[in-house]
């Protein structure tokens, strides 16, 4: 009963308010109002995430050899300091964002009490100044862009943070470099290369005012799609400039009358010496950075790389020649006359996966016609068909002491083709995973002079499915040795020491050797290479060969300091795992030393008379969908994969389309420049214990026999 007495007498009080009331009431306001400021506060950036801020320190990223390979910058910018900006640019600004700017200390109160007034009369304007918008810019998810009191609120709070922290120039300097300019320029540098081709200190009175004019609506009054109105708010900016004594009425007079004179190009940053390896480690740096609290855009990490800068060089210019080779073989069997020419299936099944095709089929035509019609534009189709058949390659080296990787090149233009062929695509490996059969034999007991009959065999799959490997050369009939059967890569002896080993058995080898991310299906054609793997799997696993059999994961960094050297993380190279017996997988290196000397990758020899210790496999997928080749050296193992991004697309011919002619070409260049200028050692020998002694080459042949099915 008391409550509701209480309550009754309130609600009165509040129906016929006194001027006490009243009085307290407008009292209590101001300080709800601050209440409600002091509780936003903790929800605006702090003092210290400011001064990070404004610092554009990007991580870079560093060879082994101590060359710079990329920067990893946010956006397309390039940090200038305010000495480096044209004063035209300051005066512009100032004139036209924020006249009282040296005079107020984050808030113009009377600017803001004007745009108040204008619009509650319906007549909305913005009284930001260059500091409430340099809080917006540097945070746009803690403050917002809504049009509300809590947003203008953060704003005014940051921009008083900022103003504590930061002089005048520092502010216009901060300010003048994250300022957004469309087309990825990102500050007036940018701006400044982009639209006038030059630096931001060459900017004259002209340029300055079409670059602030901008700032109002990038788009509305974009200089190169919006001319016009460019050049109206250009002179609308000079006239501020006029108004406020930064520039004398009879040159605005002139100046006014002057056109823009842009000279647009856009700028793109340099994707730096190993781009798809910069790519594959900056994922892994953000997550690194985010565990240890780092900034990988503004704290100056140092990151050391394994790669070695001689070495990516050596490999980007062995697939640049290769690949421009071959891209004239490809595009003589992919012309507008045969294969991209409407008669072929395949290509009009490309025409009909476009949008221009679906477009047509919209409108109403039919198959045919549609068909007709593309197949017959020569623009469409130089287009399509370029789009299609362009050459990829991929490459990859690693030190198969400690894992390091220290070449990566993920295909042969990565501003064409962002695209990793090295570790993002999987392809079938073909031939390449033969060793695998071999090693598994030979730590099972088998020697390299063993023989199976060299025959046509017939394995079965299922009940209702049989799988008759073939070879290109007729079956002899004869015994083969196990080494030769390698050397000269025999798919039907293989596919019958896969039938001895079991095909999960290799399967837990490739895996047990480096081949862990890709599935492998077990099954007999997994000795030919049936299951898609990458590139970086299969150079790793080819590692684990050349270090005697102990596989260690791939390492991409040694070391991360920050920006005055001090180290801030190591990382070892991994513990060695044990895959396959030692004994095995020297002997498994001896054997892929006749594929080099005597077999199907002689090219490295006869060709590129490169007489280092070396071993290898070539490996080419059914219809030379896929080609491939592996070197091995004590210090460096390297492999090259060459094809097209649809696999329906090859080369149209038995010869290129080989891996020996194909991707050997490429690792033979890459090993012959390695060698001659010493970066890896052409004296160095795999252990002496991998050739078999004399006495157990001597021993008589085991014979593998196997029923005929």
């Amino acid at each position: 009963m008391k409550a509701r007495l209480v309550f009754n007498s309130a609600l009165r009080r509040l129906r016929h308010p006194t001027r006490h009331g009243i009085a307290l009431t407008l009292a209590a306001l101001p300080a709800l109002f601050l209440i409600y400021v002091l509780a936003l506060m903790p929800f605006t950036p702090g003092i210290g995430d400011i001064r990070k801020a404004r610092v554009d320190r990007p991580a870079l990223i560093m060879s082994a050899d101590g060359k710079l390979l990329a920067e990893f910058k946010p956006v397309n910018r390039e940090w200038v300091s305010l000495k480096q900006i044209s004063p035209y640019m300051v005066d512009a600004l100032v004139a036209t964002e924020d006249r009282r700017f040296y005079e107020h200390h984050g808030i113009d109160w009377r600017r803001t009490a004007s745009a108040a007034l204008h619009t509650f009369s319906g007549d909305r304007q913005g009284g930001s100044t260059i500091t409430q918008q340099l809080a917006r810019n540097l945070y746009p998810d803690d403050i917002g862009r809504a049009p509300t009191l809590t947003r203008k609120l953060k704003e005014a709070i940051t921009a008083f943070k900022i103003e504590a922290v930061y002089s005048k120039d520092q502010i216009l300097e901060t300010y003048l470099n994250t300022v957004p300019f469309l087309y990825n320029a990102y500050g007036v540098e940018m701006a400044a290369r982009t639209y006038f081709g030059k630096s931001a200190d060459q900017l004259d009175i002209l340029e300055s005012a079409t670059l602030v004019g901008m700032l109002k609506a990038n788009s509305v009054y974009n200089p190169v799609l919006n001319p016009e109105r460019a050049l109206q708010r250009r002179n609308t900016v000079l006239g501020q400039m006029t108004k406020y004594g930064k520039l004398k009425p009879d040159a605005y007079g002139w100046l006014k009358r002057q056109p823009l004179n842009v000279d647009f190009e856009l700028q793109t940053t340099s994707p730096g010496a190993a781009p798809h390896f910069s790519a594959q480690l900056r994922k892994w740096l953000i997550a690194w950075a985010d565990r240890s609290g780092y900034n990988i855009y503004a704290d100056g990490l140092v990151v050391h790389t394994t790669i070695d800068s001689r070495l990516q060089a050596m490999a980007t210019q062995a697939i640049d020649w290769q690949t421009n080779q071959l891209q004239w073989i490809a595009n003589d069997t992919w012309n507008e006359r045969t294969g991209c020419g409407p008669g072929n299936d395949l290509f009009q099944t490309f025409i009909r996966q476009t949008s221009d095709y679906r477009a047509a089929r919209d409108a109403g035509q039919s198959d045919q016609a549609a068909l007709t019609k593309l197949g017959t534009n020569p623009t469409f189709v130089r287009t399509l068909c370029r789009s299609k058949t362009q050459i990829q390659a991929g490459f990859v080296a690693i030190d198969p002491r400690n894992g390091d990787i220290k070449a990566w090149v993920g295909s042969r233009n990565f501003s064409d083709e962002p695209f990793d062929h090295v570790q993002q695509a999987r392809r079938q490996p073909g031939s390449t995973f033969k060793p695998f059969v071999y090693g598994a034999a030979f730590a099972d007991g088998a020697r390299p002079g063993d023989t199976i009959v060299d025959r046509n065999v017939a394995i079965p799959l299922s009940e209702h499915a049989i799988w008759r490997p073939t070879d290109a050369e007729p079956p002899t009939g004869r015994p083969m040795t196990l080494r030769d059967a390698l050397a000269y890569s025999r798919n039907r002896v293989t596919a019958q020491l896969m039938q001895k080993e079991g095909s999960e058995k290799v399967a837990r080898l490739a895996r047990a050797m480096g081949v862990r991310e890709s599935p492998l299906e077990a099954v007999p054609s997994l000795a030919l290479g049936t299951s898609p793997v990458t590139l970086k799997e299969m150079v790793s696993a080819y590692s684990t060969i050349a270090n005697r059999g102990a596989y260690i994961e791939p390492r991409m960094v040694t070391r991360i300091e920050d920006h005055d050297g001090k180290v801030l993380a190591e990382f070892a190279s991994a513990s060695p795992e044990q895959a396959l017996p030692a004994g095995a997988a020297q002997t498994l290196v001896d054997v892929m030393r006749d594929v080099v000397n005597r077999g199907t990758g002689a090219g490295i020899r006869n060709r590129f008379g490169i007489r280092a210790d070396v071993a290898g496999k070539t490996g080419t997928t059914q219809g030379n969908t896929d080609s491939w080749f592996i070197l091995m050296h004590p210090q460096l193992v390297a492999g090259a994969w060459v094809g097209f991004d649809d696999a329906r697309v090859t080369l149209g011919n038995d010869y290129w389309g080989e891996g020996a002619h194909s991707a050997l070409p490429m690792v033979g260049a890459f090993y012959d420049m390695a060698l001659r200028s010493r970066v890896i050692d052409p004296r160095a020998q795999f252990n002496p214990e991998t050739r078999p002694p004399r006495t157990v080459r001597a021993r008589r042949h085991r014979h593998f026999l196997f029923w005929q099915f």
